[in-house]
């Protein structure tokens, strides 16, 4: 079961990549870990530097994949964020966390959803 389970994720952070790249998104890294927290994807696209925190589900029966973003893990995206960005050399001009969600529907038929600027970092991180 926990195979399975680990299966479905990788194929939906697969496909979130693919529907990113095909939107003109470079894809930077997936599944790193900084901070102590993996982050799925981080992309890049002109100025703006993208983590994406990618939800993966059978179906919407028990709520929508996006739905399973609360507020716990927002601040542990934030922070994994944050130690990825300490080590870059380079600073992004604009940052955004964004939200994919990949549901498996019926006849293995995938639904991709993205939410741009799924939520903002401005209160935490001190910015304005």
């Amino acid at each position: 079961m926990r195979d399975d389970r680990r299966a479905l994720g990788s194929e939906g952070e697969k496909r979130a990549a693919r529907f990113l790249a095909r939107r003109g998104y470079r894809i930077v890294a997936r599944n790193v870990r900084a901070g102590g927290v993996e982050l799925d994807l981080v992309a890049a696209k002109r100025d703006l530097l993208v983590f994406v925190e990618v939800k993966t589900r059978r179906s919407e029966r028990y709520g929508s994949a996006a739905a399973g973003l609360g507020a716990a893990q927002r601040r542990r995206l934030l922070r994994g964020a944050h130690a990825y960005l300490v080590r870059q050399t380079e600073r992004p001009a604009r940052i955004r966390f964004d939200v994919i969600a990949c549901t498996l529907e019926a006849r293995a038929r995938w639904r991709v959803r993205h939410w741009p600027g799924a939520f903002d970092a401005s209160e935490e991180w001190g910015f304005d």
